[in-house]
């Protein structure tokens, strides 16, 4: 009975982690095939349910690409076959067009005029911008939320913390890495939840989400650094305290920190041309992203 009420707990968490990031079901990923593959390699586990409106569905569609892009099972500068995508769905041109409107709005999809979409490719300038823009708008959404977050914020910010806390990162297992980053986007929306202003959350939220990919090649090398629980922590506890000064100055400095670890991490996977904001991974980096994919999918 207690492994049975264990295993409804471990599932009922990985639904509202599901929920939290935009996936309908938590062990349901990318149709395998869809980008790049015969038709025959499409999965039976893709088709999303018709069942709702074109807006239902796009939502739906949305959360599922978006965590393929992020999870790099569908490499950066990859083009999107839209028919492809469409049978491997089960759906209509007309949701599938509206879920990559908005991926593109979000920033992590490009549209080509005559050549159709693709993923936004990953560069060394596009890190640097998004993490200048992560430091200076998070740190203003948390010094609002610090004036206006009432008792309920204040705990949800330390359960958020002790959840992150309590998840071991493990370098050679994925799902440990998946983890870990959904509980750290939860945790890092919490701190500015409080804020009371939903178009700047909105804001930080596409901007985590831009910053995801780059984190997860570095957390899928390295396992993460040391100090970041004492960070978090540090964060987390001057947050609750109101105390302004100190809490923006640590996230401040956790965000900038964390993008110098995540430049290095990239930069030898990334080579130069005359743009490099269009910049694209090298095979190697291609490699260690499919190579990731394919151990989450193992795993399931």
């Amino acid at each position: 009975m207690v492994a049975m009420d264990r295993k409804v707990s471990r599932r009922r968490q990985g639904e509202a982690e599901a929920r939290f990031a935009g996936v309908s079901d938590p062990e349901r990923s990318l149709p395998q095939g869809v980008f790049g593959a015969s038709d025959e390699a499409l999965g039976d586990e893709g088709p999303v349910s018709a069942v709702g409106d074109k807006n239902t569905i796009a939502t739906t569609l949305v959360g599922r690409l978006r965590e393929a892009i992020l999870r790099g099972e569908i490499p950066p500068g990859s083009k999107i076959n839209l028919e492809k995508v469409r049978r491997g769905f089960s759906v209509s041109l007309s949701p599938m067009r509206e879920a990559l409107a908005r991926l593109t709005a979000a920033g992590l999809v490009e549209l080509h005029d005559n050549r159709g979409y693709s993923v936004a490719p990953v560069s060394l300038s596009n890190l640097k911008e998004i993490t200048k823009l992560r430091a200076e708008f998070e740190t203003f959404a948390l010094a609002v939320a610090m004036q206006e977050g009432g008792l309920a914020w204040e705990s949800d910010i330390i359960r958020a913390l002790h959840r992150l806390n309590r998840i071991e990162r493990v370098p050679s297992d994925p799902m440990t890495l998946e983890a870990w980053e959904l509980a750290h986007r939860d945790f890092h929306l919490t701190l500015i939840q409080g804020c009371g202003m939903p178009i700047l959350v909105n804001f930080c939220s596409s901007l985590h989400n831009l910053n995801d990919r780059y984190r997860r090649i570095f957390l899928v090398r390295t396992g993460g650094d040391r100090n970041v629980e004492q960070e978090h922590s540090q964060i987390a506890h001057a947050t609750v305290a109101r105390d302004v000064e100190f809490a923006r100055a640590r996230l401040r400095e956790h965000i900038l920190r964390t993008g110098l670890n995540l430049q290095e991490a990239i930069r030898p996977n990334l080579e130069g041309d005359k743009n490099e904001g269009r910049r694209k991974p090298r095979r190697e980096g291609n490699a260690l992203v499919k190579s990731s994919a394919a151990k989450l999918k193992s795993k399931r």
